[in-house]
């Protein structure tokens, strides 16, 4: 379910960022740009690419070299494997701790026209390492219980 919920945000903010840059973009041509259309399209985006690369890694369709893994057998590979996934599960939640700590510390600071909060645009960090985090956990959970 939450994949779709997931999948369901993307869609709706890559929507948003077509039509956003598409009305900007006629606003423009006929003399009357919209000042805002800039920073909210790049937040939008921002965050499309937080599910975005969610997803990918939820399909290991993330980017990744194999030439080691293609070139060790099943059982290493899949030791390879899970201890990979266990250094970056603990390297993300090393991460989200200081990803946390600077989305407060930039909400003071605003942005651009429309004086966004500076957080709105770091707080995709911290979602981003969390569902990463919970991707990676799932995967590692799924790779211990396959048997050989």
């Amino acid at each position: 379910m939450l994949r779709r919920i997931e999948f369901a945000c993307a869609a709706i903010l890559l929507a948003a960022v077509v039509i956003l840059v598409g009305f900007a973009s006629v606003a423009r041509a006929a003399g009357s740009p919209i000042i805002w259309s800039i920073e909210v399209a790049q937040l939008l985006f921002l965050w499309l690419c937080i599910f975005a690369i969610d997803l990918a890694l939820q399909d290991q369709r993330h980017f990744g070299i194999s030439i080691l893994l293609d070139n060790v057998p099943a059982r290493g590979r899949k030791a390879i494997e899970i201890i990979n996934l266990a250094v970056l599960i603990v390297l993300l939640v090393y991460l989200i701790r200081f990803a946390w700590k600077n989305m407060i510390l930039m909400h003071p600071r605003l942005d651009g026209a429309l004086q966004t909060p500076g957080s709105y645009f770091h707080a995709s960090m911290v979602v981003g390492f969390a569902l990463m985090i919970r991707t990676l956990t799932v995967k590692l959970v799924t790779d211990l219980r396959k048997k050989d």
